[in-house]
């Protein structure tokens, strides 16, 4: 009796109000979607232990306040209602991970929202009436898809670089005329929806961003900046029903490969002749970043072209995170030892070539270790023993430093794995006992298949195959859609999904995939 009254699925056919069970406090789940259901009872905030709701497929014009009391509600869906605001009490529910309204009247949001649900990795607005995206969108420092295409919006707001997390931002069929320059230091963003809005430009600083998809379709444009050419990550570019005076036709409606190398032709044109400019010492360079790791305790030595490691490196005892990378350092020397604050080491795009066994291992409060990058030799099992608080390790690169997948297994807190350009061949199921991993990105190697046992990864929200050699995918994978956020699956050939539905994105690939799986 105790498990019936946990979930509650509701089949209601009049428009009135929904019946309730009277063990409201045991609620965990209420599906009261595909009804009629017209009010919902502020008794509802008697359920104080509901995770989940979805009130999707009903006549609701309003959301009752007493949600709130719902402290623990992680996922909300109501779209496809007539909701036209949002309770302010709803800013306490301050453990939202999903929240769905697309499809409603929405004419505004309130600036209160967003600073109080931090925890969002998902938000749907698609649909609505809205005109503006409040300024406070950048306290979402977590949000992996934002999707508010077919409103009215005017403007994003500079602040939209808080959203340090965002992978997917849909924006398409709005009345944007500028998009912020700001928008380029979204590091994670692969897919920028734009489409049927009136944009005049597409900003230099936006060129800095590493998108697989971007869609410009049916805007204003006369042109695009030469340093788009820069994106070579950049899949796919949609440019149709723009007024381009600056690009043949045949470029436009062409590959995006060659429009790319085009425009960085231009790019390598316009930067003839112009002047070179100072550039300050490595001791200078070095000072400056001594300076600035005072307060942010991070010192940033990347790009020196350095051989060895300076030794403000360990000089400044109380730095959590030291940045090494793009240099020409062969070894780590021994004083790094008492750098014990130390819980971010980034040595990428090195000369490293032995595991720097002797100062990793005393590094007790390591949790971030990246070594992408470097001609590494094989990495025992051993020299991972010491690590077992890492949370983050990149090995991309190092083809021939690859552990047996079974020592993995000594890093039982890893959340971020990356082995990029490892040469594999096929999935290292060793990997499936890192129960705790949340990103993983074995991009640019030779897999060939995905094995069944995907689906252990349970919490995982990132998940890069791209540029493999991967022709189908299990009908398991779509049973990670719950948390997946972000699939990458770009330069494989796959057969068994058709083109367009890859275009839709990580979403409807997962529903595709677990509708693929037998009933049980």
């Amino acid at each position: 009796m105790t498990n019936f009254i946990q979930i509650w699925a509701i089949n209601a056919t009049s428009t009135s109000g929904i019946p309730l069970p009277c063990s409201l406090p045991l609620l965990k789940s209420l599906d009261a979607s595909f009804n009629q259901i017209s009010t919902l009872p502020e008794e509802i905030g008697l359920a104080t232990a509901l995770v989940k709701v979805d009130l999707s497929n009903n006549c609701l014009s309003e959301l009752p306040a007493s949600l709130a009391k719902c402290s623990d509600l992680s996922e909300l869906k109501a779209s496809n209602n007539t909701i036209s605001r949002i309770p302010d009490a709803l800013a306490g529910c301050s453990k939202l991970s999903k929240l769905d309204l697309e499809g409603n009247k929405l004419v505004t949001i309130s600036e209160n929202m967003f600073p109080s649900w931090t925890m969002l990795t998902e938000l749907n607005l698609a649909r609505n009436l809205l005109t503006t995206t409040p300024d406070s969108i950048g306290a979402l420092h977590k949000l992996i898809r934002l999707d508010m295409h077919q409103n009215k919006i005017t403007s994003i707001p500079p602040s939209i670089k808080g959203c340090s997390s965002l992978a997917e931002l849909y924006m398409g069929n709005n009345l944007l005329s500028s998009i912020p320059a700001d928008i380029g230091t979204l590091s994670k963003l692969g897919i920028l929806d734009l489409h049927s809005n009136q944009l005049k430009e597409y900003p230099v600083g936006a060129c800095n961003l590493k998108l697989s998809f971007l869609d410009l379709s049916n805007n204003s444009l006369s042109g695009l900046p030469a340093e788009l050419g820069k994106m070579t990550t950049l899949r796919k570019l949609l440019l149709t029903g723009n007024p381009m005076r600056t690009l043949r036709s045949s470029l436009v409606s062409g590959s995006t490969t060659a429009l790319l190398k085009y425009l960085r032709s231009r790019l390598s044109s316009d930067e003839e002749g112009s002047g070179s400019t100072s550039i300050p010492t490595k001791d200078d360079q070095i000072a400056a970043a001594r300076r600035l790791s005072l307060s942010s305790k991070e010192l940033d030595l990347s790009g020196l072209g350095v051989t060895s490691v300076p030794a403000v490196a360990w000089e400044t005892n109380d730095v959590v995170k030291l940045d090494l990378s793009k240099n020409s350092i062969e070894d780590l020397p021994n004083e790094l030892s008492i750098c014990s604050s130390l819980q971010s080491l980034v040595l990428s795009n090195n000369k490293i070539k032995r595991w720097p066994h002797t100062v990793i291992s005393s590094l007790t409060s390591l949790s971030s270790l990246k070594l992408d990058n470097n001609p590494l030799a094989e990495i025992s099992s051993t020299d991972l023993v010491s690590l077992s608080k890492l949370e983050v390790l990149d090995l991309s690169g190092n083809a021939s430093a690859l552990p047996e997948p079974s020592a993995l297994s000594a890093l039982p807190q890893l959340q971020e794995l990356y082995l990029r350009r490892m040469k594999l061949h096929e999935f290292p199921n060793g990997l499936l006992d890192l129960k705790q991993l949340r990103i993983l990105d074995l991009s640019q190697n030779n897999l060939t298949t995905v094995p069944e046992g995907i689906k252990n990864f349970t919490v995982l929200i990132e998940l890069d195959l791209s540029d493999n050699n991967i022709t189908a995918l299990p009908a398991e994978l779509g049973l990670l859609e719950p948390n997946l956020q972000v699939l990458k699956l770009d330069g494989n050939p796959l057969r068994s999904i058709r083109r367009t539905l890859l275009e839709r994105g990580t979403k409807a690939i997962l529903k595709y995939l677990k509708e693929k799986l037998p009933a049980q």
